[in-house]
């Protein structure tokens, strides 16, 4: 029989979708816990879908697990990851009623004594350097006064990064004291109300309601300013192995510190053996990302940070080691690697859709390899069809803004 995986998202990224096609290309079947209308629901993909609750995030989760009964869970954003740990601790206080799930998220994620670690950016980045990974200064800031203390030591520009974060949302770069301490505020207050209401109206996605109505902090961390381009990889490990890996240097980038929209696939030895030297430290099991500097004049690659769950180039498949649901497959399954045909001979490659989001007319549409699924149609018009609906809110959201500058009642 097929071994089981179960997808644990709880937002609705195209990119989630496209590994699942990945993964049930490679002998998978796939089922997902995922918020209703999930783009992956535009797809042949999944065998079954079970529903993710913001409300009630542990339970729905559990439920999708006892239902589908996978092999192996793989988180798609770093909130299902937390969630996932969340369950495995809660399991393990029950003790033999709750052995079975907790070694269900240790076989996907690998050991729990690196589950914190991955969660806490500053931890994360002193266990890196006591591998010999170069890594720039990462350290906790409870308050402004230590802010302006690190960066009296470390200097300018200084990087802020609130833990639970992804995709660019909680990182600023600061080039004054001023900035930062600014940016330190925005970045520790919490989710405002509107804001979280507005995922759940316009996104259906509750996340936010309860860190809004809790008024819960997020932790800070001032990370040494490295100047270069940034590069990311992916890899597919099994206990402390990596058993497949992509990695990329970045082009293009949505926004400034928003997702790449433009990857160059890169051979990297210094990137191969930090993702290595990490993996068997935290015994790692699955897909996990890592993000990097590659420094202006030396190419050093300084490790930045992990993304403890897949990102959105896992369904790539570029040949003889870089094919990851392959070699996840094999590692569930016990057979030998089968890797998928390689899916294009150029090295650039312009993701769907935030690459025609950035730029409908850029050249790297038409130089690259353009990763648009066309065997899934629905999927297609499901990437396009969420664009316009952001940039229809981001419309509304401007014009409330203007009216309230102005005192023009909104309502």
């Amino acid at each position: 029989m097929k071994p089981t995986i179960l997808l644990v998202t709880t937002s609705r990224w195209i990119p989630t979708a496209r590994l699942a096609m990945a993964l049930a290309n490679a002998g998978f079947v796939v089922d997902a816990v995922c918020p209703s209308r999930h783009p992956l629901t535009a797809t042949r993909a999944p065998r079954k879908t079970f529903p993710y609750r913001g409300l009630t995030p542990l339970a729905s989760i559990e439920a999708g697990i006892v239902a589908a009964h996978p092999d192996l869970l793989i988180p798609c954003d770093d909130l299902a990851t937390l969630h996932l740990h969340e369950i495995h601790e809660r399991e393990r206080r029950r003790g033999v009623e709750g052995a079975a799930i907790c070694k269900l998220i240790e076989r996907s994620l690998g050991a729990p004594e690196s589950f914190p670690v991955v969660h806490a950016r500053a931890e994360f980045m002193e266990t890196a350097r006591a591998e010999g990974v170069r890594v720039p200064r990462t350290a906790l800031v409870r308050n402004s006064v230590e802010l302006e203390k690190w960066i009296g030591a470390a200097g300018l520009p200084v990087v802020l990064k609130s833990n639970g974060s992804s995709g660019g949302e909680g990182v600023r770069i600061a080039k004054t004291t001023e900035e930062a301490v600014r940016a330190f505020r925005t970045l520790q207050a919490p989710p405002q109300l509107a804001r979280g209401l507005k995922r759940a109206l316009i996104d259906r996605d509750k996340t936010l309601i309860w860190p809004s109505i809790l008024r819960s902090r997020w932790v800070v961390n001032a990370q040494e300013f490295v100047a270069g381009r940034e590069a990311t990889s992916l890899i597919a490990c099994w206990n402390g192995t990596v058993l497949a890996s992509l990695h990329f240097e970045v082009i293009q980038k949505l926004s400034s510190s928003g997702p790449a929209t433009v990857l160059r696939l890169v051979e990297n030895t210094e990137m191969a053996c930090a993702t290595q030297k990490m993996a068997r430290r935290l015994g790692l099991c699955g897909l996990h990302g890592f993000d990097f500097m590659l420094e202006e004049g030396t190419g050093n690659a300084y490790l930045i940070e992990i993304n403890p769950r897949t990102t959105q180039v896992g369904h790539l498949t570029l040949g003889p080691g870089h094919d990851l649901p392959a070699a996840l497959y094999a590692a569930v399954s016990g057979r030998p690697v089968q890797e998928s045909a390689k899916l294009t001979e150029k090295d650039t490659i312009a993701l769907f859709p935030r690459g025609w989001i950035r730029n409908p007319e850029s050249t790297f549409l038409q130089s690259a390899y353009h990763d648009v699924p066309w065997e899934e149609p629905d999927l297609v018009r499901a990437g396009l069809a969420k664009h316009r609906q952001e940039s229809h809110w981001d419309s509304q959201r401007k014009v409330i803004q203007s009216a309230a500058v102005l005192g023009v009642p909104t309502l």
